[in-house]
C-alpha cells in the first residue's frame, strides 16, 4: 500500500486537516481533495472512489469526511484497514466532528496520523500505541520539574531570609541612633515634648534623628512581636503542600539510585561516548539506519522493519555540483527512495545521485537526506541478535530465569548492548546467580539490565540465570538496544566526483546503525 495523504474534509471538499506522506504540492493536493466531492453519486454503498491516477477511500463523520487518497495499485482490504484506524484516532482528540473542534485539535491529529504513517507505508501500530507515543510522557522531564521546582523554593527561602536581615540591621541602626540624638522632655521652654509616650523611636517624648530613615507602619508592624495566640487549631487550607510533595519525590529518586542536583552542586555536562567525534571534510556523507523488531516469546519474529537514509553535508558552496557514487549489492527487496530534487534517470542508469537542475548545486551547511531506503520482514533469519528468555516457576512465589543471546550475523560488532529485563511490581531486588558482562538493579523502573559492552564473533553468546519474585508474564517484554558501525543493508558510498570535469572530490563519512525499538513480548 502507498498512502499519498490523509485529510478531514468537509462534505464540500474543504480540507481541514491534511497530511500528506509523499512529496506533493499544495495546488495537487488542494485540486484532489477539491475533485473529490465532484466524483460522489448518490445511492453508492461502496467506500472507495477510483479515477485514473487516484484512488479516494472515505468514510463519513456526521458532516465530515475522513478520506485516504492512495495509488490505485494499492490494496483495498489494506486501504480500508488503514481508514478505520484513522477514524477511531479522531474521537480521540475531538469530542465532537465539528470543523472548530478538528481545527482546535489539528496538531495532535498531524501527529497522530504521523505515526500510523511513515513513507507512505502503514505502521504496525494500535491505538494505545499511537496515544502512549503522542503525548511523549518523559520520566526525565518529571525529574527536571521536580528538581527545577526544588531550586525555586530554596531561592524563595534565602530571599525571605535575605529580607529579614535587612530589616533586623535597619531596626537595630535605628534604636543606636534614636539613643544618641533623642531629646528627653522635662521642665523650662525646651524643645522636647513631656509626658508624650510610644514615640517612633520608643522612648517617652524621643524623636528620631534627621539622619534616620522612619520606618514604615508595615515595618513597624513586623518588627513588633506578635501577642495574638490562636484560639484552636487551624483548619484553614494549607499552602505549599506541593513543595512538601516535591521535597518527598525528590528525596525518593535519591533513594532509588537517581542523582538529583541541586541548586548547590554544580552541574556537570558528561558527553556522550557512543558517538566518537568524525574529522569533518567539506563534503561529509551520513549512513544511518533505525531497527524495529518485535520478537515472540516462544520464538519466531513477528516484525522487522529496517529504515536507513544517506545524508549529506557540504560546508563549502564551491564543493556543491557533485555526484555520490552508491553501490547496492544487497540481494534483499530492499524499497529504495531519492529525493525528489535528485535526478532518478542518473541514479537508475548508473547508482550516482545528482541534482535534478545541474545548474543548481546542493544545499550547504545543513543536513540534505538524499536517499531513504526500507526493508521489511518476519523472517526469522534476518534478526542480527536473538534473545531466548526462559522463566520457570519454581513453587515458592518466584521464578527461576534463564536468559541468553546469540549473534545470529557473525559479520556484525555490537556496541554499548544494553538487554532490560522487567521483574513484578514492588518485588525485592534479584538474586543473580550467574551473569557474563554486568548487571544492574533499576529500582525506580522496576527492572534488572544487563549490560555487554562488545558483541562479536569471538563471544558471539552468554547467559544471564537469576531469581526473582513474580510469575513468568512479569519478565515481559524484553528490550534491547545497541548500536553498530556495520550496516544492516548493503548500502555503500563508492565516491565523490565533481559534475563539471568528474574529477574524484575527497569526502568523510559516518555510519552508524541503531535500534529504535527491539522487544520480545
Amino acid at each position: 500500500m502507498v498512502l499519498l495523504a490523509a485529510a478531514v474534509c468537509t462534505r464540500s471538499g474543504k480540507a481541514l486537516v491534511s497530511r500528506q506522506f509523499v512529496e506533493m504540492t499544495k495546488s495537487r493536493i488542494e485540486g484532489l481533495l477539491a475533485a473529490f466531492p465532484k466524483l460522489m453519486t448518490s445511492g453508492r454503498q461502496h467506500t472507495f472512489v477510483e479515477t485514473e491516477s487516484v484512488r479516494y477511500v472515505y468514510q463519513p463523520l456526521d458532516r465530515l469526511y475522513m478520506l485516504l487518497i492512495t495509488t490505485r495499485a494499492s490494496n483495498i482490504l489494506e486501504d480500508l484497514e488503514t481508514l478505520r484506524l484513522f477514524s477511531r484516532v479522531i474521537p480521540e482528540y475531538c469530542r465532537n466532528m465539528e470543523e472548530s473542534e478538528i481545527l482546535e485539535n489539528s496538531y495532535h491529529l498531524i501527529f497522530a496520523f504521523d505515526e500510523i504513517v511513515a513513507l507512505g507505508y502503514r505502521e504496525s501500530v494500535n491505538l494505545a500505541q499511537i496515544r502512549t507515543f503522542v503525548e511523549m510522557d518523559s520520566h526525565e522531564e518529571k525529574v527536571y520539574r521536580a528538581v527545577r521546582e526544588t531550586q525555586e523554593k530554596e531561592a524563595r527561602y534565602k530571599m525571605k531570609e535575605k529580607v529579614k536581615e535587612l530589616q533586623r540591621k535597619r531596626h537595630e541602626e535605628m534604636k543606636r541612633g534614636n539613643k544618641g540624638s533623642s531629646y528627653t522632655g522635662g521642665s523650662g521652654g525646651g524643645f522636647g515634648v513631656s509626658g508624650v509616650s510610644g514615640g517612633f523611636g520608643g522612648s517617652t517624648g524621643s524623636f528620631p534623628s534627621p539622619t534616620e530613615t522612619i520606618p514604615s507602619p508595615t515595618q513597624v508592624l513586623e518588627t513588633r512581636p506578635s501577642t495574638i495566640k490562636p484560639a484552636g487549631p487551624n483548619r484553614a487550607m494549607k499552602l505549599g503542600s506541593k513543595a512538601k510533595d516535591v521535597d518527598s519525590f525528590v528525596d525518593q529518586l535519591k533513594s532509588e539510585g537517581e542523582r538529583v542536583v541541586s541548586s548547590t552542586e554544580p552541574v556537570s555536562t558528561v558527553s556522550p561516548t557512543n558517538t566518537p567525534a568524525v574529522d569533518m571534510d567539506v563534503v561529509h556523507i551520513v549512513v544511518a539506519e533505525d531497527l524495529v523488531v518485535h520478537a515472540g516469546r516462544d520464538g519466531g519474529l513477528k516484525t522487522m522493519e529496517i529504515q536507513g537514509i544517506l545524508k549529506l553535508r557540504i560546508s563549502d558552496p564551491d564543493y556543491g555540483y557533485i555526484k555520490v557514487q552508491v553501490d547496492n549489492t544487497d540481494s534483499r527487496p530492499i524499497q529504495l527512495q531519492t529525493h525528489p530534487n535528485v535526478d532518478r534517470e542518473l541514479w537508475r542508469s548508473c547508482g550516482q545521485i545528482g541534482m535534478k537542475m545541474s545548474n543548481k548545486p546542493f544545499p550547504h551547511n545543513t543536513d540534505v537526506g538524499v536517499l531513504k531506503w526500507r526493508f521489511q520482514t518476519n523472517e526469522e533469519k534476518h534478526v542480527p541478535l536473538s534473545i531466548n528468555c526462559w522463566p520457570q516457576e519454581n513453587g515458592a512465589g518466584s521464578c527461576d530465569v534463564n536468559i541468553e543471546y546469540n549473534l545470529e550475523n557473525l559479520e556484525m560488532e555490537l556496541s554499548e548492548v544494553v538487554i532490560t529485563i522487567p521483574l513484578a511490581p514492588g518485588a525485592p531486588p534479584p538474586v543473580i546467580n550467574e551473569c557474563e558482562g554486568e548487571h544492574e538493579y533499576s529500582r525506580a523502573h522496576c527492572a534488572l539490565v544487563w549490560r555487554i559492552p562488545v558483541i562479536d564473533k569471538t563471544a558471539p553468546t552468554a547467559a544471564m540465570d537469576f531469581t526473582a519474585r513474580g510469575v513468568p508474564d512479569n519478565f515481559f517484554p524484553v528490550r534491547v538496544s545497541f548500536n553498530s558501525t556495520r550496516m544492516f543493508c548493503d548500502i555503500k558510498v563508492l565516491g565523490v566526483v565533481s559534475t563539471s570535469d568528474g574529477a574524484p572530490i575527497n569526502f568523510s563519512q559516518e555510519t552508524q546503525m541503531k535500534t529504535n525499538v527491539y522487544e520480545i513480548d
